[in-house]
């Protein structure tokens, strides 16, 4: 499973791992991919650094990237307090209705609140980067479109790539003009935030609208012979998310989630503002149908949302209440059907992805002798 791109970077495989665990990202690129540690959940400096130290420690020397969520235009002087005060009484007391109706009980005494999303904010952006450019990271990705100018050049400066996500023809030209490296073209049926159009559409739009820059095909590829596909439609190489919630190096922190990952079919997720405000697939619970249902009082918009729900979410993972409790993940979800560990993962990929080309080239074969 090598491209032009895989090589450029110096792995086997044109796999590209986003996880937020370490030990994933490191073990993706001890097997061959390249591992891509998300850093949207570090609000301090300190704590993204003491990880960066274990993937360097553990990663055996193979290149590793890093995925932040930065604005491409500049927000300063906006603190997080100044951000918690435009949130209206109403969703506040939405929120505590509804825990209050499933029984979720408080955090502990002086227990953090967990993950909330601050990444976006220019300052804890910024904090990532200066600690990320410290290590000899390959790759800098951008959840939320081109980072600004200067993020761009200092990235080339260090000689690190720059990648960012689109969900159509239009934010991948854009890419291309900002000067970006590599277009991650992801398609509907992707965990997280995506957008309308289905990855078989979106791929070989985006790399015709960007020829010759490099494009990454996301959405709805957990098998080696979705892998062939998005290689088949021009992409070098695929971004995979989802499938590696439930490797065994995954650090989730609810058993009951993970056993409701390895439970859930294709068809049971949603996309749903109730996470972040902007339209995130996850998978569907009673918690997203309570935002998402005509009693709701309509989500806030991205960074709002993150804010108010951060510790309820925190709360139903901690007591994991089952019918609330879920997560991103794309559609791809139904094949994640056992505990697998990360060099499996890629031993299936890489037979799958054998099996496949096998196959096109019999039909193809026997194609050109009728």
């Amino acid at each position: 499973m090598q491209t032009e791109l895989s090589k450029q970077l110096g792995v086997e495989h044109a796999v590209f791992g986003f996880t937020p665990f370490p030990a994933v990202a490191a073990a993706i690129s001890r097997a061959g991919g390249f591992g891509v540690l998300g850093a949207v959940r570090y609000t301090a400096p300190d704590d993204l650094r003491r990880d960066l130290d274990w993937i360097e420690a553990h990663v055996g020397g193979r290149p590793y990237g890093l995925d932040v969520v930065m604005p491409a235009k500049k927000v300063e002087g906006v603190t997080e307090a100044d951000v918690e005060a435009l949130i209206p009484e109403g969703h506040r007391r939405f929120v505590a209705d509804t825990l209050a109706k499933y029984g979720v009980p408080e955090l502990a005494a002086g227990e953090a609140s967990g993950w909330r999303i601050t990444g976006w904010m220019e300052q804890v952006a910024r904090t990532q980067l200066d600690v990320a450019f410290d290590y000899p990271i390959r790759l800098l990705a951008n959840a939320l479109g081109s980072p600004p100018a200067d993020v761009v050049a200092r990235a080339h400066d260090r000689g690190v790539l720059v990648a960012a996500l689109a969900g159509s023809a239009r934010h991948a030209r854009k890419h291309r003009d900002a000067g970006i490296d590599i277009v991650v073209a992801q398609g509907y049926e992707a965990g997280g935030h995506t957008g309308e159009i289905a990855s078989m559409v979106l791929t070989p739009d985006v790399v015709d609208a960007v020829d010759p820059l490099p494009v990454l095909a996301a959405g709805g590829i957990g098998s080696g012979q979705q892998v062939a596909a998005a290689l088949s439609l021009g992409a070098q190489g695929v971004w995979l998310g989802s499938i590696w919630l439930t490797t065994t190096e995954a650090e989730l922190q609810s058993p009951a989630l993970t056993r409701k990952l390895l439970a859930a079919g294709s068809g049971d997720t949603v996309r749903s503002r109730a996470l972040t405000g902007k339209p995130a697939r996850q998978l569907r619970t009673e918690w997203t149908d309570a935002w998402d249902g005509p009693d709701g009082p309509g989500t806030l918009p991205m960074p709002l949302q993150g804010l108010l729900v951060a510790e309820a979410v925190s709360r139903i993972q901690k007591h994991e209440v089952g019918p609330l409790l879920g997560t991103p993940v794309g559609q791809i979800v139904g094949r994640m059907t056992d505990r697998r560990d990360v060099r499996a993962v890629f031993d299936d990929l890489t037979r799958g992805f054998e099996r496949a080309v096998d196959r096109i080239n019999r039909i193809a074969g026997r194609s050109g002798q009728s």
